[in-house]
């Protein structure tokens, strides 16, 4: 068994370079020694566990779907605003929520203290050559991996299956 304990975990913050999107991250599973980069279930983890901090006045990240990601969610403590495909949803310390891929989905903060919740994920997108791509509806653009360690956003315009090909 290992063990960790949530206090000696450091916290990741990711901060928009305009401050509208923030968050802090505890990963749970990589302190508890999930290898991203690993394709051995036994290195990789079948799933991914983080702890989650929204500060005041912040939203998580873009509006956004996983192509190949379910994720699960486990509010702690404070109030979140939920949008999805139905408009947005206030969640509280107790609530759980799902979100299966293909389901566009962005959380942000709804109250005066921070939003803290757990996070589930299946197949992180994290995870380098099993990671997933992320489709952004509100501005058309995709998060793909170029390799395992690097994103890439890309926005294009649509064009036939054939083209470029023949």
């Amino acid at each position: 068994m290992r063990k960790v304990k949530l206090k000696d975990i450091p916290e990741q913050e990711l901060q928009s370079p305009k401050g509208k999107f923030g968050r802090m991250t505890k990963n749970i599973s990589i302190a508890l020694g999930r290898h991203p980069d690993s394709l051995d279930l036994t290195k990789r983890h079948p799933f991914d566990l983080a702890l989650v901090r929204i500060p005041k006045g912040k939203t998580l990240c873009p509006y956004h779907a996983h192509a190949a990601e379910s994720e699960l969610y486990l509010v702690v403590s404070g109030r979140g605003n939920v949008r999805d495909k139905d408009g947005i949803a206030e969640v509280g310390a107790g609530d759980a929520f799902f979100f299966q891929p293909g389901e566009a989905h962005q959380l942000s903060n709804a109250g005066d203290e921070d939003f803290v919740y757990y996070v589930i994920a299946d197949n992180p997108r994290s995870g380098g050559t099993t990671g997933d791509s992320c489709y952004y509806p509100d501005s058309g653009k995709w998060a793909v991996t170029r390799d395992a360690t690097e994103e890439v956003i890309v926005k294009g315009t649509e064009t036939d299956y054939f083209d470029g090909e023949e």
